[in-house]
């Protein structure tokens, strides 16, 4: 029986094969793998139902499912609980946007409304936030039209978790977010007074 120690060579050698060789060499041993994974997975009177692996272990279920996929097995696809993950991932990018949203434009309204305090830290709070919406929209372009509407949704929060963390007086900020969307992403733009 095989061990990790035994293992793990094998591994770091068959990692630095497939790094190093063509895209379609690596499709191919992708493909095997998955095959390797499935049939491993259906082996002897232990193996598990995918809707039972999901909730053992989701990341095995994840990697069987894909392999599943793959080898075309789709009676052994618990489908139900991979369209919820489907879904909870669009929810996810949308969810992460509208936090970034939020910690950008309070950063953004304590660097125009306290530039006393300002700092690196907020500079890069800022780039960070917008990196991170970026990201978001790179991947998901289909959320890009919701922008404006998530940023009006989290402005009120960002302009309370401006006023606590400045400790400014609540009438120091706009009741409505001052600056565009398109102003808010530009990596250009420093709010000034």
């Amino acid at each position: 029986m095989a061990t990790i120690p035994t293992l793990l060579p094998l591994y770091t050698e068959a990692e630095r094969i497939y790094r190093t060789s063509a895209p379609e060499a690596q499709q191919k041993m992708s493909e095997t793998v998955s095959s390797v994974i499935v049939n491993f997975s259906s082996m002897g009177s232990t193996s598990i139902s995918n809707s039972a692996l999901y909730e053992h272990d989701f990341f095995e279920w994840t990697q069987t499912t894909a392999a599943l996929l793959r080898a075309g097995k789709r009676d052994e696809i618990d489908w139900h609980t991979l369209a919820e993950e489907i879904e909870s991932m669009g929810k996810s990018d949308r969810r992460e946007l509208r936090s970034q949203l939020q910690r950008l434009t309070m950063h953004l309204l304590k660097w125009r409304y306290q530039p006393s305090e300002r700092s690196g830290s907020w500079r890069k709070s800022i780039r960070n936030a917008r990196t991170e919406i970026q990201d978001v929209l790179d991947d998901s372009p289909s959320l890009r039209p919701q922008v404006s509407t998530l940023l009006a949704t989290r402005y009120p929060k960002a302009r309370v978790d401006a006023i606590d963390e400045t400790g400014l007086p609540d009438t120091a900020f706009p009741q409505g977010c001052p600056w565009t969307v398109e102003q808010i992403l530009d990596d250009d733009f420093w709010p000034e007074e």
